[in-house]
This record gives structure tokens, C-alpha cells and sequence, in this order.
């Protein structure tokens, strides 16, 4: 089975959106570089960016997000984003009216289960879990083996945390990886069993 990595940009203060589920600066770092880092050559970043976030893609089989994610962003037009092969919805809900049944989504009811699914179609490869609510309920249920940190400095004061609600004290080990890049500063953390 592949690790369970959770993942996001976020601010110095702890957040992955405003108030308003709005990122603002916070993926301004995919943009202000030249090195493209998917087939559109929308997203481009410094070569150190590149060569740190392209290894990581590729490397992603399945993204786990909550409903919320997926209801924010139309469920990408049934396309899962950055070229993953599957994405796993955690949700109560069922899959909207009208959904293509044939479109690599699964709608699942429990976050276990999403993450059991999520390994099944990854194999060796990773599960990518989006930071927020989601996640930090992934992570307090002990399934994150890594989190990793796209550190944007700018600070939001407040908005959606990087890790939810979470309210209890999670150890992780010193950062394994800390690379800076253009207004960015990549880290990853094994999660301490």
C-alpha cells in the first residue's frame, strides 16, 4: 500500500483559505516561475519548486477531498486535477444529480473507508489527502503517514486551518525535507507513530 500524505499551500499562521474558502496569495508561488509544471503551462514555478513538486506529482495515484472541496470546485468538470487517476469524496451526500457515472470519482461515506478505498486504487502508489477539515479528521484517526507543507509567507489572521478542527496534540519527527523556493519554503514531516 501506498503512504497517506496530507497535503496543501498554506499560510505561516496555519491556513489554507480565508474566511471566504478563498486562497489569495497563497498559490501565487505556482505561478511566478518558468519551469511548467503541468500540460497546460497554466502553473509554473522556480526550477527548485519543479524539481521538489514534480517528484511528489508524480508519485500520487488517488486525492482524497471532502465535499466541500469538491462542491467548491464543480468536482473539476469530472477531470481529478493535476492528472491523478482517481479522487475519493468523502461525504454523507450522494453523488450530485446528472454526475457521469463513468468519471474516476468516488463518492464514500466515512473517512476509513474513503482511505481504504483511496489505497485500493493507488497501490504503491500515494493517497494524497487535501489539509483542512478532512484531513485533520484523517490524521487524528491515525491514517497520515506524512504531511507535507507548501509554507507561503503571508499571513491570514484567520480562515480555514490546515488542519480542521483538529483539537488534539499530533508529534511529528523534524522535517525530512525542507526546500526554499520562490516565495515558498517546501517541508515534509513523517508523522510519529
Amino acid at each position: 500500500m501506498g503512504k497517506v500524505v496530507m497535503y496543501s499551500s498554506v499560510s505561516v499562521d496555519g491556513f489554507v483559505a480565508d474566511d471566504n474558502d478563498q486562497p489569495g496569495p497563497l498559490f501565487d508561488w505556482l505561478s511566478n516561475g518558468e519551469f511548467s509544471l503541468d500540460d497546460t503551462g497554466a502553473v509554473k514555478v522556480s526550477q527548485t519548486s519543479y524539481d521538489c513538486t514534480r517528484a511528489y506529482w508524480d508519485q500520487i495515484g488517488v486525492t482524497i477531498v471532502g465535499r466541500h472541496v469538491f462542491d467548491m470546485t464543480d468536482g473539476w468538470d469530472g477531470k481529478p486535477p493535476g492528472g491523478m487517476d482517481h479522487v475519493v469524496v468523502v461525504t454523507h451526500r450522494p453523488q450530485p444529480d446528472g454526475w457521469d457515472p463513468e468519471a474516476p470519482f468516488h463518492f464514500i461515506n466515512g473517512i476509513e473507508a474513503a482511505v481504504a478505498t483511496a489505497q485500493q486504487l493507488a497501490g504503491d502508489r500515494l493517497v494524497e489527502v487535501a489539509a483542512g477539515n478532512v484531513g485533520g479528521q484523517i490524521l487524528a484517526a491515525g491514517l497520515v503517514d506524512e504531511v507535507r507543507m507548501d509554507v507561503v509567507p503571508v499571513v491570514f489572521g484567520t480562515g480555514k486551518r490546515y488542519f480542521g478542527t483538529v483539537n488534539a496534540q499530533h508529534l511529528l519527527e523534524d522535517p525530512d525535507v525542507t526546500i526554499q523556493g520562490n516565495r515558498v519554503l517546501h517541508l515534509r514531516y513523517q508523522v510519529r507513530r
